[in-house]
């Protein structure tokens, strides 16, 4: 299994957790739990509060105020996060989860918290996936092994205005790891403007050895086109010095995922959709990349098409009325590759083939992307300001 796995070995921990007997106990193991009624799980020290009974299950966090989750020195692994809060889609984008492993004064994970644990629109829907899962959608777990050699360190900052009641604990195993791991990191972005025919920036370039564990995306679809689909749009991961083209090109925003056909809501293990409102415009969706692993040697960068579909007809009127696109393909009697026709065709040309019109397209897109790298820092650009995350949040 080592051999199979690799230096990213511990991203299947709960695989092999369920290979080993229940009843083997492994050497030189200690369970840890940080909360609030002890901080910084320090071995004895729970239950003083209240003189051993329940007596600080809960802090709030004042805004501008940060709080510290887990502050531990040794050889270990978070094995399991869990929290809640007074929920509203503006406090789980006000909220800031910073993670920090072996001192390093840059956050691994720096992103926030409502989008870390798959509520990337703020709507708290139930669902249970390999990596994350909210039974009733008022709780917040996270499984993700992360492990960590000397220190580690998790903290979260309220950046909105109202005050945040928390409740929350984190699970260490403080444990002997491989000679040779990788740090868990997180990364959030917002792409709401720009021009017709960029990519979305899943994960900018990392360099590197380790391993792209997965992305959630929450979507807000342009009114101004009208009906048509958004997600044509094709996963493109670079890897390992790919220039121009990448290695991994997928076929469709829905068929990364899984579904096919457009997109409504299912919740699977490794890939799902939990909102999915043609009515509001809004779609959520994850894939994690743990049966089928994604790894890389040097460096990766993970982009995502803005390209949508529609009939010819309608995409001819949305010209007409000057909407901002650009058509890329033509599905029709006779498949076209509009980009391969010199010059090509504007819509409103009698030569223009009919058929099903794929063609740029800008929306606004949240995304939560979740690797693992042989180091504890990267390069990546920092958390966008409070005002970015809260645009046309309510």
């Amino acid at each position: 299994m080592k051999k199979l796995f690799g230096c990213c070995f511990w991203v299947l921990c709960m695989q092999v957790l369920q290979s080993q007997a229940l009843y083997e106990i492994p050497a030189n193991v200690e369970t840890r739990l940080s909360s609030f009624e002890n901080p910084g799980a320090v071995k004895g020290g729970g239950g003083k509060t209240n003189k051993t009974a329940k007596g600080n299950a809960f802090e709030m966090i004042q805004p501008g105020q940060t709080k510290p989750l887990l502050d531990i020195n040794g050889e270990g692994t978070v094995t399991r996060i869990w929290m809640t809060v007074n929920i509203s889609p503006v406090m789980l984008r006000s909220l800031r989860l910073q993670m920090f492993w072996e001192g390093e004064s840059k956050p691994a994970v720096d992103v926030p918290m409502g989008d870390f644990f798959l509520h990337n629109l703020g709507k708290t829907v139930p669902f249970q996936t390999a990596l994350f899962t909210s039974g009733e959608g008022r709780s917040f777990n996270c499984y993700v092994p992360m492990p960590f050699r000397k220190h580690a360190r998790i903290v979260l900052i309220n950046e909105g205005r109202e005050a945040a009641k928390l409740f929350y604990d984190v699970t260490v195993l403080m444990q002997k790891l491989p000679v040779s791991f990788t740090y868990f990191h997180a990364y959030w972005s917002r792409h709401y403007s720009g021009k017709v025919g960029d990519d979305i920036e899943v994960l900018p370039k990392v360099s590197g050895k380790g391993r792209f564990l997965g992305m959630s995306v929450g979507l807000l679809t342009d009114s101004v086109y009208d009906k048509t689909w958004w997600g044509e749009g094709e996963v493109k991961m670079f890897m390992d010095a790919d220039s121009t083209y990448p290695s991994y090109v997928g076929t469709g925003a829905e068929d990364y995922i899984g579904s096919a056909w457009g997109l409504g809501t299912f919740n699977h293990w490794y890939q799902g959709c939990t909102v999915a409102s043609e009515a509001s415009r809004e779609f959520e969706f994850y894939r994690f990349h743990i049966p089928d692993p994604v790894y890389f040697k040097k460096d990766l960068r993970v982009t995502l098409q803005q390209i949508g579909g529609g009939d010819y007809k309608l995409i001819r009127e949305l010209v007409k009325n000057r909407v901002n696109l650009k058509p890329v393909t033509v599905d029709g009697k006779v498949f076209s590759r509009l980009l391969e026709m010199n010059p090509s065709p504007a819509i409103a040309d009698s030569t223009f083939p009919e058929g099903w019109v794929n063609f740029f397209r800008l929306d606004d897109y949240a995304v939560t992307s979740y690797f693992y790298l042989d180091k504890p820092v990267s390069r990546l650009p920092a958390l966008p300001s409070l005002q970015t995350r809260l645009l046309k949040v309510k």
